[in-house]
């Protein structure tokens, strides 16, 4: 177990179809600026009945992200300001970071910082083609 996330487009008129733009696994900045984006977005897609007890952990629910919210990712991914976040399944810090064969990156190296300005570049062209833009984790 752990935290799994992901980033898809879908048409722009819900086909069920999904392209998948990224995927990463524990990468826990990341996720506590989603979860944030979340928030400040109003919680959208959020069910307080489900089987969190409506404790409002950002599990498994789907955000939107617009092309200002990609900008703003990408302004805190290219300045190493995500913010730190820790949770149970969440791994190690993503800025020093063990990945699953035991390989170490020294404190201050960020390990993501490829796949997520590649996701950024991925997410741009889909809103361009007027294409939506999600990401969605589980943990």
């Amino acid at each position: 177990m752990g935290l799994d996330q992901y980033a898809y487009a879908t048409p722009s008129i819900d086909t069920g179809e999904r392209e998948e733009l990224a995927c990463w696994r524990k990468h826990n900045r990341l996720q506590g600026w989603m979860e944030q984006l979340w928030e400040d977005k109003g919680r959208p897609n959020f069910d307080p009945t489900t089987k969190d007890g409506g404790l409002g952990h950002f599990n498994c629910i789907p955000v939107e992200l617009t092309l200002s919210d990609i900008e703003q990712l990408e302004a805190h991914v290219t300045n190493k300001a995500l913010p730190e976040t820790g949770g149970f399944f969440f791994g190690d810090d993503s800025f020093n970071w063990t990945d699953d064969e035991g390989n170490e990156f020294a404190k201050g190296d960020y390990y993501y910082k490829e796949v997520d300005l590649e996701f950024i570049g991925l997410a741009r062209k889909a809103l361009q083609e007027g294409k939506k833009v999600f990401y969605d984790s589980w943990w």
